[in-house]
């Protein structure tokens, strides 16, 4: 079972980002998963800086932690899990945090992939549409990546919170 994607993009997405997070959104969950990690070998040093003041490690303390501990293919099954947005517990702790500790959660993972976290296999050779979304995502100035980055990262993990529901939807104006 998945949770419906998140439907409250960031408004400071433009056509040309939106194009990006939709293109993202057509990859197979592995290909998902090769995208973040390139994105963070090639650019992490432009989207580190972004992340740690506004996160906070110990709110994922089993994602962070915990999940070190797990074997490779245990590590790969709850990437997946997240990606694909399945109701499970690591899932649902990702989904309960704010886009830049989810954020920092990939950062962490990237950066301890081939040590404590599962590493791409060492003969693997990234898609077109994988190089081409990276050629898209280099091109653009920092705020618009960072959008992306927090719209992708958000439309992840498994949440049952459902938003409010607007006066426009409900055609009821709200009480005091």
């Amino acid at each position: 079972m998945t949770s419906s994607p998140n439907t409250n993009q960031p408004q400071a997405l433009s056509d040309e980002t939106q194009k990006v997070v939709q293109a993202f959104d057509g990859l197979e969950t592995d290909a998902k998963l090769a995208w973040f990690y390139l994105v963070y070998k090639n650019m992490g040093s432009s989207i580190t800086p972004a992340a740690p003041a506004a996160t906070d490690p110990e709110l994922a303390p089993m994602l962070l932690g915990d999940y070190y501990k797990l074997s490779n293919d245990e590590q790969l099954a709850i990437m997946r899990q997240i990606v694909n947005r399945e109701d499970t517990e690591y899932s649902h702790a990702y989904g309960a945090l704010k886009e830049n500790n989810q954020l920092m959660v990939w950062y962490a993972w990237a950066q301890a992939m081939g040590d404590t976290v599962v590493g791409m296999p060492g003969d693997y050779q990234p898609t077109e549409a994988i190089n081409d979304l990276l050629s898209q995502i280099e091109a653009l100035d920092f705020d618009d990546q960072i959008s992306i980055f927090r719209t992708i990262a958000s439309n992840m993990g498994y949440t049952n919170i459902k938003p409010i529901e607007t006066q426009a939807q409900t055609g009821k104006t709200s009480s005091l």
